[in-house]
Formats: structure tokens, C-alpha cells, sequence
């Protein structure tokens, strides 16, 4: 079940579940999950891409593995905030992973989760090689935990 508006993935997910971000690549899906609480998220595995169907078997698999309750997809804006084919491609892979699974499926927008991915893995002094292998499942982390963040902001203004 594909999810456009955040605040409705929100309402469709079950509660005290894991959540599972992804950062879509031409070349890798940089994968990340969450704690079950919605506090943390966590780098997971980069998966390089072979074909849509082995990619969804073993996205699927992590999926079941961690008992993940939805799915959060890093969207590629442009800066301007419009769509182009980046977007197009990544809505195109939440239809046919919907096919799949009834998991909620949401999007995220996620600019600039690649550059503060870089940048963390630098100020850690992760050498050139092991950032090249690390950075895609470090920015689905930053994507995932952007979504958590706002879910948690949600929960406390309905506090209110």
C-alpha cells in the first residue's frame, strides 16, 4: 500500500513496529532499519542491484528477518523541490514492491541525506574505500531517522 501524504503512513502503521528506509541508487539500495519504538535508526547493508526481482527477494527477506511493519523510501527531490526522473524511477520501484507486500509503503524527502552521509563518515575518519562501501546504507539511515524524528514531532503535537 503506497502512502503520498506522510501523516497518513503514519496512521496506517501498526504500532510498536520496526521501520525499514531505503536509499535507492542506479548501482545500490542503501538499506537501514529502525528499533521498534521509533527512536533510532540504524545502517543496515548496502544491497547492489541486480534485477528488480532478486533486489525485492532480499529486501523482503531483511524485511521479514526484522518483522519490519512499513517502509520508508528516500525520494530524490531536485532542489527546487519538483519531481523529475530520479522521483519517477523511485515511484515506479514503490509500485512494484507494493505488488509484494501490503506493508505501508511511505516516501521521505531526501535531499541532501548523501552529503550529510559523506560528511559524517569523513568527520569519522572512515578511510575513501569504506565510505564508498558504507554511504549508501549511512544515508538511508539519515533518511529513516528524518521520518522517525517527524513521526516522534507528530505524536508530541497531538500531545498538545
Amino acid at each position: 500500500m503506497i502512502v503520498n501524504v506522510f501523516e497518513d503512513f503514519v496512521t496506517a502503521l501498526p504500532p510498536m513496529v520496526a521501520l525499514i528506509g531505503l536509499d535507492l541508487g542506479d548501482k545500490t539500495i542503501g538499506v537501514a532499519v529502525s528499533d521498534r519504538i521509533g527512536a533510532a535508526a540504524s545502517p543496515l547493508e548496502t544491497v547492489w542491484r541486480k534485477k528488480f526481482t532478486v533486489d525485492a527477494q532480499r529486501l523482503l527477506e531483511i524485511i521479514n528477518d526484522r518483522e519490519v511493519g512499513g517502509i520508508v523510501l528516500g525520494l530524490p527531490r531536485n532542489m527546487d523541490g519538483s519531481e523529475g526522473p530520479r522521483c519517477q524511477s523511485t515511484r515506479s520501484f514503490a509500485r512494484n514492491l507494493s505488488r509484494l507486500t501490503d506493508l505501508p509503503i511511505g516516501f521521505w524527502d531526501e535531499r541532501l541525506s548523501s552529503v550529510a552521509a559523506e560528511r559524517a563518515l569523513l568527520e569519522a575518519d572512515t578511510s575513501r574505500k569504506r565510505r564508498a562501501e558504507r554511504i549508501d546504507n549511512v544515508a538511508a539511515s539519515y533518511i529513516l531517522q528524518g521520518a522517525l524524528d517527524r513521526m516522534r514531532h507528530m505524536k508530541t503535537e497531538g500531545e498538545r
